[in-house]
């Protein structure tokens, strides 16, 4: 066996543990034992089942960028990581410290729409809606194993070369709980999807997956945009191949980006670190270092969005010691008619609600 699998093996037992506890939560929610709340506007989840890396944020953001051209639609996020807590309106001045880096994110890039964070889903919603009373929809960040709220409908994402079907529990894999509790998603996302998808995969994926009839499938990819200057938002710089990276990243999976920028560019080296990862002045001395050992004369520092709501609290490392740091934008696309496909759904669910 290999060094993974003899590793998995050995941590079973607590998959197990970890799993009953999982189990016993889900049932006393099914039986009532646990109450979750239901609310009478529409509230869209999207979430997963295992932990990170399944390009929630890219989903998130692509339903804001669709419905905000019909609807009043608002966010509401746990706000993985952040030092604040209880209910909070994120603003554009916040820091990731304050609020998180993904409501950051989401509010830098849609400062219009109301983006707030709530450890509790259940308070979060009423105070969003009493705060801003014209709210048409809310969509919940990372929310599907987050049973104390219904919503009315719920979108699973699972990621294409990872699907929850060949995945395991914590700790001995990703999963947040059995693999049984996709039966609660109402549409699938495949994400991540290579470029040149061909049908025969879309079908042996759609058998994998093994859906209900009333569960529909769909499959995205990333389209990756110009990177542009952390300090200077206006100046971009289009990838080379006579480019040389440094990526500095702290997401949950990397693959992805890497098999991008490994087209894209002449070299690619990381710096990696665990997602949500709050960088620390030995971390920026280590990418001074590695950044100056690189030999290239087009040579620059690249990170993703997410990321660079938290290396911006260090910009000023940046820019005294001359490291040209650039963030890679990324938008979702959707394959041949799934985005029409996709887009009917949401609307059947958001013309037929019914209080």
């Amino acid at each position: 066996m290999s060094e993974d699998i003899v590793i998995r093996v050995l941590l079973l037992p607590f998959a197990l543990l970890y799993g009953i506890g999982v189990g016993i939560r889900n049932f006393l929610y099914r039986v009532g034992a646990l109450r979750s709340v239901r609310f009478d506007l529409p509230v869209i989840s999207v979430g997963n089942m295992t932990v990170g890396g399944t390009g929630k944020s890219p989903h998130i953001e692509y339903l804001l960028r669709w419905l905000d051209q019909y609807i009043e639609v608002a966010v509401l996020s746990r706000g993985y990581g952040r030092k604040t807590e209880g209910f909070r309106a994120v603003s554009v001045q916040d820091s990731a410290e304050m609020v998180g880096d993904e409501p950051l994110q989401f509010k830098r890039k849609f400062p219009d729409l109301p983006v707030v964070v709530s450890e509790s889903r259940a308070l979060g919603i009423p105070e969003l809606i009493k705060r801003n009373p014209g709210t048409n929809c809310v969509l919940l960040d990372d929310a599907f194993q987050h049973l104390a709220v219904t919503p009315g409908l719920n979108i699973l994402l699972t990621e294409y070369n990872r699907p929850f079907t060949r995945d395991w529990l914590l700790p001995a894999g990703r999963l947040r709980e059995w693999r049984h509790g996709y039966k609660r998603a109402d549409l699938v996302v495949v994400t991540k999807c290579p470029a040149d998808l061909t049908a025969k995969q879309r079908s042996n994926l759609t058998d994998e997956l093994d859906l209900y009839p009333r569960q529909r499938v769909f499959f995205s990819k990333y389209k990756y945009g110009i990177p542009y200057d952390l300090l200077r938002p206006d100046v971009k710089r289009p990838l080379d191949l006579e480019t040389d990276i440094l990526l500095v990243s702290a997401i949950a999976n990397s693959d992805y980006l890497l098999q991008y920028l490994g087209g894209e560019a002449r070299s690619v080296e990381t710096i990696e670190f665990e997602d949500h990862h709050f960088f620390e002045p030995t971390d920026l001395l280590e990418v001074k270092k590695r950044f100056e050992r690189m030999t290239g004369h087009q040579k620059i520092v690249v990170t993703t969005e997410k990321d660079a709501m938290r290396i911006e609290m260090h910009k000023n490392f940046f820019w005294d010691n001359d490291l040209p740091l650039y963030v890679l934008p990324i938008e979702v696309a959707f394959f041949e008619q799934d985005e029409v496909e996709f887009q009917a759904e949401v609307k059947k669910f958001l013309l037929n609600f019914k209080v």
